[in-house]
C-alpha cells in the first residue's frame, strides 16, 4: 500500500478509465500510451487486492470495488486540483501562458481582434484559445479564463459582466435580391427563415413580435451558431445574429425590424487563485476592455 499512498497518478489513471470506459480513450485523454495505462491499473489493483474493472464487449465496466472507490478518488482529484490552483495563484511573473475558453462562435467571430491586441500589448504572454461549446471546468484548470455568453453559475469562481451584444435580423443580399425585401415584420412569414433546431429563443422572439412560428416552419434549422451564420451569409434565408458582426459584413443586409430577442450578456469567469496571478489578471483586464470596445460603434472606439 506504500505505492498507493504516495502516487496520485494511479488514482488519476483509474478515474480516466472509469469515466471514459476504455483504456484507449483514457490514454488519449491523459496523453499516455495504452500499455503504460494498463500497467498503472494493474498496479493499483494489486495494491488494493481486488479487481477494479471487468471487460465487456463495449469496453471496461467498474466492479463493485471500483464503484466504491470512485467517490474517494474524485475527492482526491479535487484536492489535488485545489493544491495546483493555490500554487499557481502565487506565481508573480507576467510572462507565461494563459488559456482562454469560449464558444466556437465567439472564438471565430468575437475574440480574434481582442486577442491580437493583447498579443501586441503583452508579447511575453502566450495565449491558448480553446473553442468549445462544452463548459470547461475552471476548478480543474481546464482553462484560466472563460468567456461566456451567459452568467456563469459554477460555484467558487470570480465572474464579471463586461458587455452585452445586440441582436439583429439579417439576410444575404443575394437572398433579398432574389426573394424581395420584406417591408413589414408580418411579411417574414412569407420568406425562408433560418432557425435553431432545439433552442426556441427565435420562436419566442418572433411570437412576441406578432409572428407565429413552429420549428417545422423554418426553411433551415441549425444549432451550431458558426454554421448558422455561414448558412445565412450563403443565402439560405433570413436569420438572426449579433448586430455588430452582421453590420460589418458586406455580404449581408440588416432588416429594420424589432424582434424581442434579448441581447447576449458577455461574462468573464476565472478561479480566484488564477485571477490573482499577474499574467491572468492582465489578460482578464484587456479581454474585458476589448470585448466592451467591440460592441461600440466605430466612431466611439
Amino acid at each position: 500500500m506504500d505505492k498507493l499512498s504516495t502516487d496520485w497518478s494511479l488514482i488519476q489513471s483509474f478515474l480516466a478509465v472509469a469515466e471514459s470506459g476504455s483504456l484507449s480513450a483514457a490514454a488519449r485523454r491523459l496523453g499516455q500510451s495504452q500499455p503504460t495505462l494498463g500497467r498503472q491499473i494493474r498496479t493499483l489493483e494489486a495494491a488494493l487486492g481486488a479487481p477494479l474493472f471487468s471487460r465487456h464487449a463495449k469496453g471496461l465496466h467498474l466492479t463493485e470495488t471500483g464503484q466504491a472507490l470512485v467517490p474517494d478518488a474524485e475527492r482526491m482529484r479535487a484536492a489535488m486540483k485545489a493544491i495546483e490552483l493555490t500554487a499557481a495563484g502565487e506565481e508573480q511573473e507576467i510572462q507565461g501562458t494563459v488559456r482562454i475558453t469560449a464558444s466556437v462562435f465567439a472564438a471565430h467571430y468575437v475574440l480574434p481582434p481582442t486577442l491580437a491586441r493583447i498579443r501586441e500589448e503583452e508579447p511575453a504572454i502566450s495565449l491558448v484559445l480553446v473553442p468549445t461549446d462544452v463548459t470547461e471546468n475552471l476548478l480543474f484548470r481546464e482553462a484560466d479564463i472563460a468567456v461566456r455568453m451567459y452568467r456563469p453559475t459554477q460555484l467558487d469562481i470570480v465572474t464579471r459582466h463586461v458587455t452585452s451584444i445586440e441582436m439583429g435580423i439579417f439576410a444575404a443580399r443575394s437572398y433579398l435580391d432574389r426573394a424581395g425585401r420584406p417591408e413589414r415584420i408580418e411579411e417574414l412569414a412569407n420568406h425562408a427563415l433560418i432557425g435553431f433546431d432545439h433552442d426556441d429563443q427565435i420562436i419566442r422572439g418572433l411570437q412576441a413580435a406578432g409572428v407565429s412560428m413552429r420549428p417545422e416552419d423554418f426553411a433551415v434549422r441549425c444549432d451550431s451558431h458558426s454554421a448558422y451564420w455561414q448558412l445565412l451569409r450563403a443565402g439560405c434565408g433570413i436569420g438572426f445574429s449579433q448586430a455588430m458582426l452582421g453590420r460589418a459584413d458586406p455580404l449581408v443586409e440588416e432588416l429594420p425590424f424589432e424582434v424581442g430577442i434579448p441581447p447576449l450578456e458577455v461574462w468573464l469567469a476565472a478561479h480566484p487563485a488564477m485571477r490573482r496571478t499577474p499574467r491572468v489578471g492582465r489578460v482578464w483586464d484587456r479581454l474585458a476592455e476589448g470585448l466592451r470596445q467591440s460592441q461600440l460603434p466605430a466612431a466611439k472606439r
